[in-house]
């Protein structure tokens, strides 16, 4: 992102707030202009987890059922025993507001520079990228049900992944029944043991699977992990790393192509079948996976637009003197919740016995 003052086409020395020098309004919209850049490309990154921003507390989702057709031998005047699907799930997402302050006297606002200005900015949009990430990835590592107090609403309960509760899912491959799911899973075997024989990508893979179909070559099922993973993820026999920029790969070398993009972190390569992106943001020893080609698990909720309330980070403005963010407010109103049960998988690198959820930073 540019800096401030790129758009106003002056020093990064120049003082901000002189308006004599640059006016108040002429700094407001450059900040507006900077803030409405902030929110598509945040918008972008986010679309990876979130299928989409919704207005609505509460959504229904309707499933198929399963089972075979019922044999009626010989006689056709018989008439099969009536059926209804029934099958169904219920998710819900929070709303709550998220804020900075930026402010100071006029002595202060008279000595800051076009530079020192631009460091603010950048801090209260750093913030707001952390604030959204964690309360992203808290939603999706969450295997216990929340619950959201809602002004108009009442209480919410906000669902994570599918996590073996109540609700029946339709039949996986290989069966004709309709059954329950847990998509937050304990691998058995620590992170140390990480090997061909405990592989924690093929059981993501085939987790994340068996409720679709499995695509002949593969399919783009992307596994986040941490660093930490990393060495012995390269020490898998079927792992293929992605190309080093600097180096000229050899005729019999296996290279990855085809790379999915706008992802977060670095992909380090391929294996059994799944993209493996190293995102130290996944805490160490768990692992998240997901397939991007599949409706993403979760929803953002925002206001109403008849409320009249900004989408997205929002300059509120409070200034009490006149520099034009003196005193001023940003806030960001939203909550999230996973509406797709089915498209993600987390796994604990552990021997516990049970999937634990692991602290978020």
């Amino acid at each position: 992102m540019s800096g401030i003052y790129g758009l106003l086409g002056k020093d990064d020395r120049d003082r901000a707030f002189r308006v004599q020098n640059l006016g108040a309004e002429v700094i407001y919209d450059a900040v507006s202009e900077l803030l409405d850049s902030w929110n598509e490309g945040l918008q972008k990154a986010l679309g990876v987890f979130v299928e989409a921003e919704t207005e609505t507390f509460k959504k229904r989702y309707k499933l198929p059922g399963g089972g075979k057709l019922q044999e009626m031998g010989q006689n056709t005047q018989a008439q099969a025993a009536a059926r209804k699907r029934t099958g169904q799930y219920d998710v819900a997402f929070p709303l709550k507001e998220y804020s900075a302050a930026f402010g100071g006297n006029r002595v202060d606002m008279a000595y800051m520079t076009l530079e020192e200005l631009d460091n603010h900015l950048k801090t209260i949009f750093t913030e707001d990228a952390a604030t959204l990430r964690f309360l992203m990835l808290d939603r999706l590592f969450n295997n216990v049900q929340g619950s959201f107090g809602d002004n108009d609403h009442g209480t919410l309960l906000i669902e994570g992944l599918a996590n073996g509760d109540a609700v029946v899912y339709p039949p996986v491959i290989g069966s004709a029944t309709e059954a329950t799911e847990d998509h937050y899973l304990e691998a058995g075997y620590l992170a140390t043991a990480i090997s061909d024989s405990d592989n924690p990508y093929t059981t993501i893979r085939d987790e994340l699977t068996h409720h679709t179909k499995r695509i002949q070559g593969g399919q783009n099922i992307v596994v986040f992990i941490n660093n930490a993973e990393v060495a012995e993820t390269e020490a898998l026999t079927d792992f293929d790393p992605l190309s080093d920029n600097f180096v000229r790969d050899g005729e019999d070398t296996a290279v990855p192509f085809g790379l999915p993009t706008a992802l977060p972190g670095r992909i380090i390569g391929r294996s059994n079948g799944v993209w493996i992106v190293e995102w130290d943001f996944i805490p160490a020893t768990y692992m998240y996976g997901q397939d991007i080609d599949q409706p993403a698990p979760l929803f953002m909720r925002t206001d109403p637009a008849s409320t009249g309330l900004p989408g997205g980070l929002a300059l509120i403005s409070e200034g009490k003197g006149k520099g034009p963010l003196e005193g001023s407010v940003w806030s960001r109103r939203t909550g999230f919740g996973v509406g797709n049960r089915l498209n993600g998988v987390c796994m604990e690198l552990a021997a516990g016995g049970s999937y634990t959820k692991p602290t978020i930073v």
